[in-house]
């Protein structure tokens, strides 16, 4: 971060071993509709990830699945050689078909097969975190992940990965997780409207653990309730920009990774988040969900 760079909201967060910006970026929306193909505008995509950095952003998030191969890529040509603070957080468990869907691929040669795709597109040795999804695009399902965990657990004892996370997992999957090798994330859905998380934020944040929820403003259909929007207009700010900060407020071990293709919503998305809530505020907001 640049002596002229005014600090992110949030603070960091110690991620495995490396501090790391709680007001991260997501690079999903850097892919084509869908999250397949080529972004409408290289240049713009580009731009935006150097923006981010320049930001003092040190957390991004991606995956080899997005286009397939597309914000890895914008990634590498963008920030490559990457600074020493820049934290990439990638994830495995999903394939891409013709049709654009999401087929799960979790057998030991998929997901090797998905480490070093992630390695070469992204141009690193080793992979600072590999987070194992299970689920589907419907939510999480009960279930071991003792074999694709077990996988990347192996991966990492052979120095292709730092650290390893779970995302779309239930709590029960996280415990076995745990027992099979150190956990340093856990990734899921969860926003002002969506709660079924609460406990195990608290937990996590117990135990030294991140919680990353995808999805902090709602996913595909925006979040819009009544309580949300009284808090905004008393405070004179976007919707948008309460959910994101409540979520900072919420818990330490949250970490944002918004995404945007767009350098002028990335700096709007980071004033939000760092909108300052009272009392009365986060009061009314936790109402929402429950």
């Amino acid at each position: 971060m640049s002596a002229t760079t005014a600090p992110l909201p949030g603070g960091t967060w110690t991620l495995g071993d490396s501090a790391v910006t709680r007001f991260g970026y997501g690079a999903m929306q850097l892919a084509g509709p869908w999250v397949m193909g080529p972004p409408a505008d290289r240049d713009g995509a580009v731009a935006v990830l150097r923006e981010a950095v320049a930001a003092g952003i040190t957390h991004i998030d991606t995956s080899d699945a997005y286009g397939p191969r597309v914000t890895n890529e914008l990634i590498r040509e963008a920030l490559h050689p990457y600074p020493e603070s820049l934290f990439i957080a990638t994830k495995v468990g999903a394939d891409r078909d013709a049709q654009g869907g999401w087929p799960t691929a979790r057998q030991p040669e998929d997901l090797r097969k998905q480490v070093h795709s992630n390695l070469k597109a992204l141009g690193v040795e080793t992979l600072d975190l590999v987070n194992m999804r299970m689920g589907d695009a419907e939510g999480t399902h009960p279930g071991s992940l003792a074999e694709p965990f077990g996988t990347l657990a192996e991966l990492q004892r052979e120095g292709l990965i730092r650290h390893l996370g779970v995302s779309n997992v239930t709590p029960e999957q996280v415990a076995e997780a745990r027992g099979i090798a150190p956990v340093v994330c856990v990734q899921n859905m969860y926003n002002l409207a969506h709660r079924a998380d609460d406990d195990l934020v608290d937990r996590l944040a117990a135990d030294g653990i991140a919680y990353v929820p995808f999805f902090p403003l709602g996913g595909f259909t925006p979040l819009q309730t009544d309580a949300l929007s009284r808090v905004a207009t008393r405070l004179g700010a976007p919707p948008m920009s309460v959910a994101l900060a409540w979520l900072l407020q919420r818990s330490p071990n949250i970490l944002l990774i918004p995404g945007t293709s767009s350098p002028a919503h990335l700096h709007e998305n980071i004033a939000g988040a760092g909108l300052p809530l009272s009392e009365e505020d986060l009061s009314a907001l936790t109402t929402i969900g429950r």
